[in-house]
């Protein structure tokens, strides 16, 4: 198969666990994603980024990993992931790895080790002395609520877990722990994985272990003092040896300066990175826990900025609305209902004509909604649970507390994939329950009543994979953005060479007008999710509800 060019590719995210359950348990499986490589085939994505399917108490659906070597038994075998991997090779697909370096779970070899009191095992994870009044070293607090901290009584030390109690940081100071993880990327280098996506990884350089009394501690160790050392020595030892790996740095809070230099053309360090800030434009600050209308305008300049700068640092971005972490995009900055499908569609075209590497969460091609739940026992990410409790505790009513966990939940994102309108959605079984609810909107909603529709969302996505192959403009055009003080126009003009493309999009469900000074003589309209389109009239663009077009010219 020959190399695959990272920036004329599309990345396709699979939640194994809800992607589609080939033994009938409840759970997704790695055979069930080998059994749907022909729809991922059909879609035209370039790669699969799988979520962790390793051995794990599952405290944290995987990301808290027992042993980096097996395979969990409730995903499959050994022989089922080398024969996933063959079987994607054979249809021009390659598989990227999800690592969790940052942490551990607390039933990893190391950390019993360390807590049987191996010195050498214990230099693995930050244990400290707490202060003198019986509270922790610091005062952080953990991603998930609470302390970041946790006391062990038999060394009277704490250990620092910037995520769940069981999962502890890795001290990635200590050598011992850096040749560790390369040993771990270097084995799944030899099973054929062509690209590696990195959990939280700019966390893993530690700087001083001081009370923070701005925040939550979040500024002592987000991009510290060594990251740039170890993910270079990670890129020179491990997959800098081979220049078909694509790798991804998903970062926490990260910087702009910080990301020219993890996604440089030539820091060799990362292929590219993820960043958040875009997608906390419905939050109030880092707070998420919250009823805020989307800031449209805030949205804007947040993606114009990563866009125009990135560019001019040489740096590439991972572009993407959705992931496993996140609530679908079309309930978030669509429309669920009457404008379903064009705000699906335009919400699509924003991040796939953008200037990156576009990602798709599973079911993001069909337009797949938020779950909508009503009952706590219908929730199963730990984070969700903790802030029901957590919410209703500072005060709110139990309903306000479910209407913050229906917008913002990344359970959200984790229900089942909408196959067909079969019972379960064609998940699982019929009579075998999944691990999590299906959205009762999959008989709507789902892939093979979309397959056989020529206007539907998956086609739709079909054909932006499409022009991004097609057109260099796509791939290496620079970007200028347009319409920036519009209150609800998103466009931009992406040029390379002899080719131009002005891409619109309007974020709302009634009309508007955009007055332009654009030219559109010789331009095509190549796409758009109207049957028509309209073109500008006086110097005024009358644009429809969610309406999106790609203007082209050569």
């Amino acid at each position: 198969m020959k190399t695959a060019d990272f920036k004329k590719s599309t990345v396709y995210q699979i939640y194994p666990k809800s992607f589609y359950d080939s033994n009938h348990d409840g759970l997704g499986d790695l055979r069930g994603v080998i059994q749907k490589l022909d729809y991922i085939k059909e879609l035209g994505a370039d790669y699969i980024w799988l979520t962790p399917f390793f051995v794990s108490p599952q405290n944290d659906n995987g990301y808290d990993v027992e042993d980096y070597y097996n395979i969990d038994p409730r995903y499959g075998t050994m022989e089922d992931v080398e024969e996933l991997i063959r079987e994607a090779d054979k249809r021009g697909i390659r598989l990227m790895f999800d690592m969790v370096f940052n942490h551990v779970s607390n039933r990893h070899e190391w950390f019993k080790k360390a807590m049987e009191g191996d010195p050498y095992y214990k230099n693995f994870f930050f244990f400290k002395k707490g202060k003198e009044n019986g509270k922790p070293p610091t005062n952080w607090e953990s991603k998930f609520g609470g302390s970041a901290w946790e006391y062990v009584e038999k060394f009277d030390e704490y250990y620092l877990h910037l995520f769940d109690v069981t999962q502890p940081d890795l001290n990635w100071d200590n050598e011992n722990v850096r040749k560790e993880v390369q040993n771990v990327v270097r084995f799944w280098m030899g099973k054929g994985v062509k690209g590696f996506r990195f959990d939280v990884v700019n966390l893993i350089s530690k700087g001083q272990f001081e009370d923070d009394y701005e925040g939550d501690g979040r500024r002592f160790y987000t991009d510290g003092p060594n990251i740039h050392k170890y993910l270079k020595e990670l890129h020179d030892m491990t997959f800098g040896t081979d220049a078909e790996i694509v790798t991804v740095g998903e970062m926490s809070s990260t910087s702009m300066e910080n990301c020219y230099q993890y996604a440089g053309a030539d820091t060799g360090e990362l292929s590219m990175v993820f960043n958040f800030h875009h997608l906390k434009v419905d939050f109030m600050g880092n707070e998420k826990w919250v009823l805020v209308p989307a800031d449209f305008g805030k949205l804007k300049q947040i993606l114009f900025d990563w866009q125009t700068q990135m560019s001019e640092h040489h740096a590439w971005n991972a572009v993407f609305w959705c992931n496993h972490d996140q609530p679908r995009v079309v309930s978030r900055f669509g429309s669920e209902d009457k404008y379903w499908k064009e705000s699906a569609k335009m919400l699509g075209t924003v991040i796939h004509m953008l200037r990156g590497t576009p990602y798709i969460y599973q079911g993001e091609e069909l337009g797949m909604t938020n779950a909508g739940f009503t009952d706590i026992s219908q929730y199963r990410d730990v984070e969700s649970i903790n802030h029901f409790r957590i919410l209703q505790e500072k005060g709110l009513t139990e309903s306000d507390a479910y209407r913050i966990l229906q917008i913002h939940s990344r359970d959200n994102s984790r229900t089942p994939m909408q196959w067909n309108a079969s019972t379960n959605a064609g998940f699982t079984s019929g009579d075998t329950k999944p691990w999590i609810s299906v959205n009762p909107n999959y008989i709507k909603i789902n892939a093979e009543q979309q397959m056989r529709e020529d206007d539907s969302i998956f086609a739709y996505y079909q054909k932006l994979i499409r022009i991004r192959k097609e057109l260099d403009v796509v791939a290496y055009g620079d970007i200028t953005p347009l319409a920036k003080d519009h209150p609800s126009v998103f466009a931009y003009r992406r040029s390379y060479q002899n080719e131009d493309m002005i891409v619109v999009n309007h974020f709302y469900g009634k009309d508007t007008d955009w007055k332009i000074d654009l030219d559109l003589t010789g331009y095509d309209c190549i796409l758009g999710n109207y049957s028509d389109y309209t073109k500008p009239q006086g110097g005024t663009w009358r644009l429809r509800p969610y309406e999106t077009m790609i203007w082209y010219r050569k």
